[in-house]
C-alpha cells in the first residue's frame, strides 16, 4: 500500500512540475479554419464588456487588474453561464475572421472567469482539475459544444487562435486568471477595437515588472517568453526584438544592453484582489 501511495504522490508531483515547464505547440484544428469573407454579420459582446467594467479593478497599486470574484452576484454568475451557452449556438464557422477573432478571445476569457467563479474560493486557476487525478488546472477540459464540436480552452488558445492567427499578442489578450498573466481587459475585444486594445495590452505587459524586469544586472522576463518562444521569434534574440518593440526607452536601454542569459518566473496566484 505504502509503495503505491508513494508512486501516486511522485506522479501527482511529476505531473504539477511540468506544468508551466512545456506548453502544447500550436497545432491546427483544420475544422475551424472555414470562414466566409462576405459576412457583414456581427456579433454583440455587450454583456462581456459590461461585467467586465463592472467587476475588473484596473486601479490596483500593483498595476495588475483584479476580478472581484467575491463581488460577482449571483444573477451576474448566471447571466454569465447563460451567455456562454448563447455564444456556443453561433455557427461561427460562416462568420468572417474579424468576428471569429473577437468571438474565440472573448469566450476563453468569459469561460475561465466562469470557471473560477463555479470553483470560487480558489487560491489559484492550477487547482481547479477538472480533467483528472494528475491535471493541473481546467485547460484540457471540454466544457464547450460549438457546431456540435467538443472544445477546451486548449483547443481555443493552441489549435485555433495561435495556428490561424499567428500573431503574438494573442498571448496578452488571452487571461489565464493569475498575477502573472497579461491583464483581464475591461473591455470586450471588438473587430473595431482589436489592432489598438493588442497594442495597447502588449505594450502594457511588457513595461510591467511581471513581463520584463532588470534589476542588479540580470533582466527577468515572463515564463511566456519560455513556454511560448515560437511564437516570439523562435529564439532568444526573436525574443529581445519583440520586447523592444513594445519597450520603453529605460526598458528598451536594458536590454540592448543585457548581454546575460535571460531568467524567467510566472505567478500563478489567482488574480483576485
Amino acid at each position: 500500500m505504502r509503495s503505491l501511495q508513494t508512486f501516486l504522490v511522485s506522479m501527482v508531483c511529476l505531473s504539477l512540475s511540468a506544468v508551466g515547464q512545456a506548453a502544447p505547440k500550436a497545432e491546427l484544428w483544420p475544422r475551424w479554419q472555414q470562414h466566409n469573407p462576405a459576412n457583414p454579420a456581427t456579433i454583440d459582446f455587450t454583456f462581456w464588456h459590461t461585467f467586465l467594467a463592472t467587476y475588473v479593478d484596473t486601479q490596483h497599486p500593483s498595476g495588475i487588474h483584479r476580478v472581484r470574484y467575491a463581488s460577482v452576484s449571483t444573477a451576474d454568475r448566471q447571466a454569465l453561464q447563460h451567455y456562454i451557452a448563447v455564444l456556443q449556438t453561433f455557427s461561427i464557422s460562416t462568420y468572417n475572421r474579424q468576428e471569429q477573432q473577437a468571438y474565440w478571445i472573448n469566450l476563453y476569457n468569459a469561460l475561465t472567469v466562469s470557471v473560477v467563479l463555479a470553483h470560487w474560493p480558489v487560491a489559484s486557476i492550477r487547482d481547479i482539475r477538472l480533467s483528472g487525478l494528475f491535471s493541473s488546472g481546467p485547460w484540457q477540459a471540454k466544457l464547450l459544444t460549438i457546431e456540435g464540436e467538443k472544445v477546451s480552452l486548449d483547443d481555443i488558445e493552441h489549435r485555433i487562435l495561435r495556428p490561424i492567427w499567428k500573431d503574438p499578442r494573442l498571448h496578452y489578450a488571452l487571461n489565464c486568471a493569475s498575477l502573472g498573466c497579461p491583464n483581464l481587459a475591461p473591455m470586450a475585444y471588438t473587430p473595431a477595437s482589436m489592432e489598438q486594445l493588442l497594442e495597447q495590452v502588449a505594450r502594457a505587459y511588457i513595461n510591467h515588472p511581471r513581463g520584463v524586469s532588470c534589476q542588479d544586472g540580470t533582466c527577468t522576463l515572463s515564463s511566456i517568453y519560455v513556454w511560448f518562444q515560437e511564437d516570439f521569434g523562435g529564439d532568444s534574440a526573436g525574443v529581445r526584438q519583440h520586447l523592444l518593440r513594445y519597450a520603453n526607452n529605460l526598458l528598451a536601454a536594458q536590454l540592448q544592453a543585457y548581454r546575460g542569459k535571460f531568467k524567467h518566473d510566472y505567478d500563478w496566484h489567482l488574480n483576485a484582489p
